[in-house]
């Protein structure tokens, strides 16, 4: 049987933040134009090894730079805060991966307050 581990509020909120914040920068990524500055586009010709082709970059905004900054900076807080939090201290060294295993699948069962296993399954 799994063990299960009871995550303090703090750790699990700044898990699913981190989780958010990793899916609001993909999703402004997949907004952006392919390079951070201005840069012209090409084709690779027929027959080539590996076919591909990029339009025109107009580049990134300020706005959408800063936007990156503030997402990639907020990420590498709250991966530390995970990485770090005090809790760790209290799990057994040979089941350290196994409870971060679990705390990186609460988002996947509901809001989280429940005790949660490491196969990512909750318990009442």
């Amino acid at each position: 049987m799994a063990d299960t581990y009871d995550f303090p509020d703090s750790l699990r909120q700044a898990q699913l933040e981190l989780h958010q914040v990793t899916a609001d920068l993909a999703a402004l990524g997949r907004t952006l134009p392919w390079s951070v500055v201005p840069l012209p586009g090409w084709s690779r010709p027929d027959g080539h090894w590996y076919p591909s082709s990029r339009p025109d970059s107009p580049g990134w905004t300020e706005e959408q730079q800063q936007q990156v900054a503030a997402l990639r900076a907020r990420a590498l807080e709250l991966s530390a805060t995970v990485s770090t939090h005090p809790f760790w201290d209290t799990v057994e060294k040979a089941k350290v991966v196994e409870a971060r295993t679990a705390l990186k699948h609460l988002h996947e069962h509901g809001d989280g307050h429940d005790e949660t296993t490491a196969d990512g399954t909750t318990s009442a």
